[in-house]
């Protein structure tokens, strides 16, 4: 959505597998949030962009450790200061948005087990929600801090129908609506294309800009399949890369432990904050990049965030 007058939290993150082995240095503990993060109507003196970015060795490992001069911020290609600096670390809203279409089939149980794994990683202040999909979206679980309500429901899941992902996503957005976490995310399960939504990639698309949810995809593909399915690599990694996180292509045996690794990488997340200079308030979209620089003896690093931001409107 686009924030008014008050703080923009923009919400980013990264696929990664296990942690690397980089001792953190201590630094200065980061300045407390500021109150009005949750509270986009308060007017302030100025607009503080929150980008959190994520960073992963050549082995795609989560890298910790880095300091704020190991980071360059750019806004519509012109360099920001970093004011702010920490490694975000709480609660959070994650959606499970799984694919139950009639192309799933046998993937159906690893795809379980896949959820269980994540689930292992939660801690007592996140919350979850459950959304099936297949000729159409379900809400079959609402918010909730037991894993084992939607761990039961997935036991009952059955292959059948064609593929509303775009669908399922939309109901994924408007159920995180409900969240008050300031950190949420879906994370998407699926083998192929859409084939059956109302939605388009379009209007898809452009609800996700205005989002701050980050979304994380682990594709399960296979075979020629029909057209649609042929797509679904690039629907699914489009749509993970627009918030700042990204797609993760597996077979069937690998899915536990993908996604054991993304609940990982949910808490292993830098923040970057910077004040925009010259920007009027006209609600147009603004370009973020973030470059990472390696300290020296390390491979070259890589970072994800989320690619930019709505101004705020007069």
């Amino acid at each position: 959505m686009r924030l008014g007058f008050g703080l923009l939290a923009i919400v980013c993150g990264v696929l990664l597998a296990q942690p690397a082995q980089i001792e953190p240095r201590r630094r200065t503990p980061a300045p407390a949030r500021d109150e009005g993060r949750d509270a986009p109507n308060l007017r302030i003196d100025t607009t503080l962009v929150l980008v959190p970015v994520t960073v992963s060795d050549p082995l795609n490992r989560p890298v910790v450790g880095l300091e704020k001069e190991n980071f360059r911020l750019f806004e519509d290609r012109v360099e920001r200061p970093i004011l702010n600096f920490s490694m975000e670390d709480e609660p959070t809203a994650v959606g499970l948005i799984f694919d139950t279409s009639g192309s799933m089939g046998e993937k159906l149980k690893r795809s379980r087990l896949a959820a269980v794994e994540f689930f292992k990683t939660a801690n007592p202040e996140d919350e979850f929600f459950l959304v099936e999909f297949d000729s159409r979206p379900r809400l079959v679980v609402p918010l909730t801090h037991d894993t084992t309500k939607i761990e039961s429901e997935l036991l009952f899941s059955r292959s059948k129908g064609s593929t509303a992902l775009m669908d399922a996503i939309y109901l994924g957005l408007h159920e995180m609506r409900k969240s008050r976490k300031s950190k949420k995310a879906l994370l998407v399960i699926s083998d192929g294309g859409d084939n059956s939504s109302r939605y388009t990639v379009s209007e898809l698309n452009h609800l996700v800009r205005e989002s701050d949810v980050l979304i994380y995809g682990i594709g399960v593909f296979g075979g020629a399949g029909t057209p649609e399915e042929q797509s679904g690599p690039w629907l699914l990694n489009r749509i993970a890369e627009e918030t700042g996180g990204r797609l993760f292509i597996a077979n069937a045996g690998e899915l536990p432990d993908i996604a054991k690794k993304i609940g990982i990488d949910l808490r292993n997340r830098y923040v970057l904050g910077y004040t925009p200079t010259g920007v009027e308030r006209d609600g147009k979209y603004h370009h973020i990049r973030v470059q990472v620089i390696a300290p020296r003896g390390m491979p070259k690093l890589t970072a994800h965030w989320r690619t930019g931001y709505y101004a705020p409107l007069r």
